[in-house]
């Protein structure tokens, strides 16, 4: 079971409790129905006489909008609901298919699901927020660098370790490769490309870490060594290989603790680099 922090689950708290007033503003421009008077081959749901089309588009949009934050946490409650023939799915993800014929849900089964997903939430943040007064810190996955944890977490939040992985590999990645305008090289060649030491061109931006070049933060401890750019194109090149290559290139699933570790090794990379600076080689 992946740890989530006390902040991270409230911020799902507040999107699932969005999603519950948007739905119910909806509503109340809806007919509401269910299985047993739609006899299971109609919507559940339909437009009340009299109402402003321009309007329930609008509540319909940000209904639309809520769910995309509160379907998040149904993944971490698990708090599905199993349809025949379907298999388990998320009712808040799907609210809209309760318009459609032979609907999947009921609106019913939205607010159980949005209420059930706010009790669980309940207990995972008073046991969240026990647990940090009791025991030292718990690592939290959702507590790592936003562009990573954005880019793994709807795939971590199903147990598919290794394509967060890469998700979060390939994310920043083509982060810095939009940044640069270098969306014609391969990964590694990029990573090489763009931290090795030398002079920038326009043609070859040059991520560089700031600061005074004799300083033994920029430079090494030993003024013998290469400035920190060749320890940075060590590390995001090493991390390529043997991280990114092997979440992409097999099947073979991580399991929670080693994807972890490589997640982490990824957000330290990516907080490095939000302290570089982009040098376009530009002359005035």
């Amino acid at each position: 079971m992946a740890n989530y922090s006390a902040n991270y689950l409230k911020r799902l708290r507040d999107a699932t409790e969005s999603f519950t007033v948007a739905f119910d503003d909806w509503m109340r421009t809806q007919v509401e129905s269910d299985f047993m008077e739609s006899r299971g081959l109609l919507p559940t749901v339909w437009v009340a006489e009299g109402q402003d089309a321009d309007k329930v588009r609008a509540l319909e949009l940000k209904v639309a909008e809520a769910a995309g934050s509160a379907a998040r946490a149904v993944s971490v409650t698990g708090a599905h609901m199993a349809v025949a023939g379907l298999g388990t799915l998320d009712p808040i993800a799907n609210w809209f298919t309760m318009s459609s014929p032979k609907a999947l849900f009921s609106p019913q089964d939205i607010r159980s699901t949005a209420a059930s997903v706010k009790g669980r939430l309940a207990t995972m943040i008073a046991e969240a927020e026990a647990a940090a007064e009791t025991s030292v810190p718990g690592f939290a996955p959702s507590e790592l660098h936003p562009l990573i944890w954005s880019a793994a977490a709807a795939h971590w939040t199903t147990h598919q370790y290794r394509v967060a992985v890469r998700e979060a590999a390939e994310a920043l990645t083509i982060d810095w490769k939009m940044k640069l305008g270098r969306n014609n090289v391969d990964d590694t060649v990029f990573w090489q490309q763009s931290l090795a030491p030398g002079s920038a061109t326009p043609e070859h931006p040059k991520i560089v870490w700031p600061g005074d070049r004799a300083d033994k933060t920029v430079k090494s401890v030993r003024g013998g060594f290469e400035p920190l750019a060749k320890a940075l194109t060590a590390l995001a090149t090493g991390l390529n290989l043997t991280v990114r290559n092997t979440a992409t290139h097999t099947r073979h699933e991580l399991s929670e603790q080693h994807a972890l570790e490589r997640l982490s090794a990824y957000s330290y990379l990516a907080r490095l680099l939000d302290d570089c600076e982009i040098d376009r080689g530009e002359t005035n």
